[in-house]
Parts: structure tokens; C-alpha cells; sequence
């Protein structure tokens, strides 16, 4: 399952899949064990890579159709100032990968004894007192 890439091993990546199931886009979401990237794009492509660690909770989406074709959006709520919600969209088996994120997120952690009580106010939202 992992993919090497430009010297980044990849745990797991897939396309959007926005037409019964099928990977016509050129939106593309890899996993490392640190980082979620989304490349979107074919002549210019946008690259935003989220860090694990600030990813706070998650979420699954998957209407009826959807489920009949086997994909699913994952909604992650971070703490970044610049993406505070990243959807994941149509991707194939959303339940295992969710599973597989959440694992890396624990592990990633755990390494660095980070938990969510050290993002509180990292998000830039102005809780901070200015003397």
C-alpha cells in the first residue's frame, strides 16, 4: 500500500471520486505518517499539506448514493489557522481510511507527547491578552 514518490513515502493515497465512483478529477490525497497533502489541479496545481497532530476531531459523510458506490467525504476539524475544516472528498473505503489516519494521528502524538490541550488557542483566534 505504501507508494514512494519524490523521496516521500505515501501510507495511502487516492483520487476524488466524484461520478459513481469513478477517479476522473485531478484532486489527489495522499497520507504520509505526519502529513495529509491535496494536490488539486492539472495545468496549475494547489498543494496544501495539513499536519496530523492538529487534526482535533472527524467526521463521515456518506449519502445513499454514495454508499451504493462504495466512497465517502471525511470531514477533519483542525487547528490551523488556514484550514480549519479539510473535507476529504469521495474517497474510496472512507471508513478505513478514517481508521488509518486516526492510528497515524495516535502514533504521531504519542512520539511527541502532544496532546489537544497544547493546540488550545493555536488557531490564531484571538484568545491571546495583548499588553
Amino acid at each position: 500500500m505504501a507508494k514512494k514518490d519524490k523521496q516521500i513515502d505515501y501510507v495511502w493515497s487516492d483520487k476524488k471520486r466524484p461520478f459513481l465512483g469513478l477517479p476522473i478529477s485531478f484532486t489527489r490525497y495522499y497520507l504520509t505518517e505526519n502529513r495529509l497533502i491535496t494536490r488539486a489541479g492539472l495545468f496549475n496545481v494547489d498543494e496544501d499539506e495539513l499536519e496530523l497532530y492538529r487534526i482535533v476531531d472527524k467526521s463521515l459523510k456518506r449519502t445513499f448514493w454514495r454508499r451504493i458506490f462504495g466512497v465517502g467525504t471525511l470531514v477533519l476539524f483542525c487547528k490551523d489557522v488556514d484550514t480549519p475544516e479539510k473535507h476529504v472528498v469521495s474517497v474510496k473505503c472512507p471508513r478505513e481510511v478514517s481508521d488509518l489516519i486516526g492510528s497515524y494521528i495516535s502514533q504521531y502524538r504519542d512520539r511527541y507527547a502532544i496532546r489537544g490541550r497544547d493546540m488550545i488557542g493555536s488557531a490564531g483566534d484571538g484568545d491571546c491578552d495583548h499588553y
